[in-house]
């Protein structure tokens, strides 16, 4: 069950590239799982063994409207056999988007909360009331970030030694510091942030490093001028860079965490960021299961071009 998953890595040939001298690589983890991809197979993986070694048969979990990890924790539900219910932010709308329609497609119940009392989501009397209502369940924290989803992200960064510099997006910290964790220190970490003012994540990374396994590393760096507005934010630009890498490399990148990283890495390998010689390795953690909730927001605004 949720074995060691081996994904290949890209090799991408750009003039940009050969003009700064830098070797450029994507560890496709979004080919990890047809349902359950990128960084969520491994946020997931140690979290539905624990799940089930001590009995549980329901998972309770939160998110947006549009998450990828309510759409991730309904896919593993239907394909591990456990009940899912999600609590999701904000008032429901008819029709349901495409991501609360494949996790209700999925076998998940879902139950919205007004964005105020979501708020509360962490208190304990809002998790008792849960408890009250759903009965016994085994708790994924939104985003599903835990130390036993920074174990199973340790695993993403496996391939990381052989490589100068690693690139990977950041939202709540857990996929970085899982990597950071495999890197032991060495060579360089860059995180892109999808969240405005970033910084904050460094010391929230360093706390879960340090919860996991007593040790902080600080070979990693946070960028944030990446947003396009923060959070699902984007802009003109960033959709055109999307579609247009996707055209030459037939690799998707999704307009809230990849699509954001690798603009930036492009941007930066523009202005001779990295030096000559550099072999640079971005991890792909996914996230493209929104693609289609996002086109069906915004009319269609990313392709998809396949072989």
């Amino acid at each position: 069950m949720m074995q060691e998953q081996q994904v290949p890595t890209t090799r991408i040939q750009e003039s940009l590239l050969t003009k700064a001298d830098v070797s450029l690589y994507i560890q496709r983890e979004e080919l990890v799982h047809p349902t359950l991809s990128g960084n969520k197979w491994y946020k997931l993986k140690y979290n539905i063994l624990k799940a089930r070694e001590e009995g549980y048969e329901t998972l309770l979990t939160f998110g947006g409207a549009y998450s990828n990890h309510i759409y991730a924790t309904a896919a593993a539900g239907k394909l591990f056999g456990f009940k899912t219910i999600g609590i999701i932010r904000g008032e429901q709308a008819q029709p349901l988007n495409e991501t609360l329609r494949f996790a209700q497609d999925c076998g998940m119940q879902l139950q919205h909360l007004s964005r105020e009392a979501f708020q509360h989501k962490n208190d304990p009397g809002m998790i008792a009331q849960l408890q009250d209502q759903w009965g016994r369940f085994y708790l994924l924290p939104e985003g599903g970030t835990n130390l036993l989803a920074v174990r199973g992200c340790e695993e993403m960064g496996r391939q990381a030694a052989h490589y100068d510099v690693v690139c990977v997006s950041v939202g709540t910290g857990g996929t970085l510091a899982g990597v950071a964790m495999a890197m032991k220190g060495q060579n360089r970490l860059l995180g892109f942030s999808a969240l405005k003012n970033g910084q904050f994540l460094t010391e929230e990374i360093h706390r879960l490093m340090d919860a996991y396994k007593g040790t902080v590393y600080h070979n990693f760096q946070i960028i944030d001028q990446y947003h396009f507005g923060g959070y699902a934010k984007f802009k003109p630009a960033l959709i055109d860079f999307i579609n247009q890498f996707n055209q030459r490399h037939r690799i998707l990148l999704d307009p809230v965490y990849t699509g954001k990283m690798m603009f930036g890495l492009y941007d930066m390998i523009r202005q001779g960021y990295f030096s000559e010689g550099s072999r640079l390795l971005v991890i792909h953690s996914g996230g493209l299961q929104g693609i289609q909730g996002f086109n069906e927001r915004y009319k269609n605004k990313l392709c998809i071009y396949s072989e």
